[in-house]
């Protein structure tokens, strides 16, 4: 009986070294379910890393939704109006249409898109962060910073509280589900698609809209292209580059020190992107056989899941180290780096925005304060990146700093044994869900057997 408490209690004390990945690992098959056996992930023994972007690059690796199960997953954390938005289109003239208003909307003089991000992350900054010492969660931090500036991309003026407590709550609820520490709310995000269709009626979009799409689906179009994903994303990039500041001061300084040299800023952000891409999987599906050689060829249907991580991890010397310096005589473009996709099959199209924005909000927050955190820092951040800010000019004992590192260290771990639980009962609760569900699936069902027009949001919410 000693005995068998005895071991409880060792296991029980040690979870958060070894129940995280236990679970992390059990989550992985249940993906892995979803995919189904024509699945085929990259880089692997038959295509390695020298021919990872060949086979993403390839013409008939240009299929987004139909016939694969990831498609029902992604349409579920996506919806309302997956079925128009940008990355689950399929080719043709409506997705040709949708890439042309995101591409108008987000163009603009590189001066004007900087101080734009650079006020809305100092009026956010300077509303939300009171105290001269204050912990925060960075992607929580972020989410209102990005809700502003997509909110004047699309509209062209200044974001009132009350819109982006709507695309707050909005983009927060996809990335919870999308991580598994949360549940999808449809109601929540209906508010959002209500509001938005209000603004589309009354004309107040800067650009001309989509025609190829209704009213109805150009609110879904803007909900899901600018205030899920333009949102999301920028949001997890900054609480990326942020946290790596955190961890690594003398990098931190050296930026706070020279705001102006844009150079190391690429190099800070290159290996940000590197060594935590925003993309885990992106999977395409084959319209075509791909004839890699006489003994390889990817079938028609095949699903083909592009790992970035492993990607990026690849053709490095120490590649687990963060080290900007790596990029002084790394050109980019000649290493195993791709965070915004590759050019020949849909990049993303905030691939030119994105840097000019991230370094203008960057400098804002390290003109305010120095960042400090010991918490876990892993691609998919679950966490939402634990840090102390404290304010430039406020001297914080380094006594306490060390004090403040060993508790949140300790915290975060202990969070990771519950968060990891929830994760892999919430995540496995949404892959049932939504196989049940099957929006995509049906979506295209409906359409391969008589064109039925595209359906009603009651059916993309479920």
């Amino acid at each position: 009986m000693w005995v068998l408490t005895g071991l409880l209690a060792a296991a029980a004390l040690t979870a958060p070294r070894w129940l995280p990945a236990r679970v992390v690992a059990l989550r992985g098959k249940v993906f892995e379910k979803v995919n189904g056996d024509n699945a085929i992930t990259f880089p692997n023994a038959v295509v390695g890393p020298d021919r990872f972007e060949e086979v993403y690059g390839h013409p008939a690796a240009n299929g987004r939704s139909r016939g694969a199960g990831l498609s029902d997953l992604f349409w579920y954390w996506l919806s309302p109006g997956a079925e128009v938005h940008q990355e689950h289109l399929e080719d043709g003239p409506r997705y040709d249409d949708v890439a042309r208003t995101t591409r108008a909307l987000l163009s603009g003089p590189s001066d004007a898109l900087s101080a734009a991000a650079a006020r809305c992350a100092g009026r956010v900054l300077d509303e939300l962060v009171t105290g001269q010492v204050t912990l925060v969660r960075l992607r929580d931090l972020m989410v209102p910073v990005w809700a502003e500036f997509f909110y004047e991309v699309v509209f062209g003026e200044p974001c009132p509280r009350a819109a982006r407590d709507l695309i707050v709550g909005h983009a927060d609820d996809v990335v919870t589900a999308l991580k598994c520490t949360g549940l999808r709310h449809p109601a929540r995000r209906a508010r959002l698609t209500r509001y938005l269709a209000r603004r589309v009626a009354a004309g107040d979009v800067r650009q001309p809209l989509p025609t190829t799409l209704t009213p109805a689906e150009q609110a879904h179009y803007l909900q899901g292209t600018f205030f899920n994903t333009a949102v999301v994303q920028m949001s997890e990039a900054m609480a990326h580059l942020l946290l790596a500041l955190a961890q690594h001061p003398e990098v931190a300084a050296r930026l706070a020190a020279d705001p102006d040299d844009d150079r190391y800023f690429t190099h800070v952000l290159d290996e940000t992107m590197r060594r935590y891409p925003l993309f885990g999987i992106a999977h395409r599906i084959t319209t075509a056989d791909i004839v890699l050689d006489e003994h390889t060829t990817l079938a028609k249907g095949s699903v083909l899941c592009f790992s970035y991580p492993d990607y990026h991890a690849s053709g490095y010397r120490d590649p687990d180290v963060f080290d900007p310096d790596r990029w002084e005589d790394l050109p980019a473009r000649a290493a195993h780096h791709i965070p915004f996709g590759v050019a020949a099959n849909r990049p993303c199209p905030a691939w030119r925005l994105s840097p000019l924005a991230i370094r203008a909000a960057t400098a804002e927050v390290l003109r305010r304060f120095t960042l400090h955190s010991t918490a876990g820092h892993t691609r998919s951040l679950p966490n939402r990146g634990p840090c102390l800010l404290v304010r430039v000019g406020h001297a914080l004992p380094p006594r306490r700093l060390a004090v403040f590192g060993g508790l949140l260290r300790v915290r975060d771990r202990w969070e990771d044994v519950w968060r990891s639980v929830v994760q892999l009962v919430l995540g496995t609760v949404m892959v049932l869900d939504a196989r049940r569900k099957r929006l995509a699936g049906r979506y295209f069902d409906k359409h391969d057997t008589g064109g039925c027009p595209v359906p009603h949001t009651s059916e993309v919410t479920g």
